[in-house]
């Protein structure tokens, strides 16, 4: 059994296609993982927020 510049070639051509899919798909799922972690935080920082400003004391002083 010979193998061919033909056999070679398409082998590595089937190969590199599934490297790119495989990159395709991590890049996405960076983004996204960026994209999420971006949302979290804002969640975070607006409930902190509404926390601080329901949760704070205020004092009125009346001098007579």
């Amino acid at each position: 059994m010979s193998v061919e510049r033909s056999d070679v070639e398409a082998k590595l051509r089937e190969i590199q296609g599934v490297i790119d899919e495989t990159t395709q798909g991590a890049k996405n799922a960076g983004v996204l993982a960026a994209v999420g972690g971006v949302a979290l935080l804002l969640v975070v920082y607006l409930i902190g927020r509404r926390k601080g400003k329901k949760g704070s004391a205020r004092i009125e002083v009346y001098r007579s």
